[in-house]
């Protein structure tokens, strides 16, 4: 987990990147439990005849974190002609819970050895 903050100072730390704006749903989840880095950057891009700054959307997250987020969407937007219940949402929202928790304990348990 603390790699994602690594990785957003590798970003930072680049000289062809401008961070336009950062969300850190880590550390204030949205409520339905997501939690995730974003980064909106411009990013250099070069055209045949041209150079521009292009803004891009960088999402930094833990394996965990992510298939969430992929399961969650996947419910939410993909699934056409159904209807998500509440216990769907609240059954999500714990395994939000769970998956944060498990990242906490793997992220301590790399802290030991290192």
């Amino acid at each position: 987990m603390n790699d994602i903050y690594t990785v957003q100072e590798y970003l930072l730390n680049q000289s062809d990147i401008v961070v336009m704006e950062t969300k850190d749903y880590i550390k204030n989840p949205k409520p339905n439990g997501y939690r995730s880095l974003h980064m909106i950057i411009l990013v250099d891009v070069s055209f045949s005849d041209t150079h521009r700054k292009i803004p891009v959307e960088v999402q930094i997250r833990t394996i965990a974190m992510d298939s969430w987020a992929s399961l969650e969407h996947q419910i939410n937007y993909k699934k056409e002609n159904h209807h998500v219940t509440d216990d769907m949402k609240a059954q999500l929202k714990q395994c939000a819970e769970i998956s944060w928790k498990n990242d906490l304990v793997m992220q301590n348990l790399l802290d030991q050895v290192e």
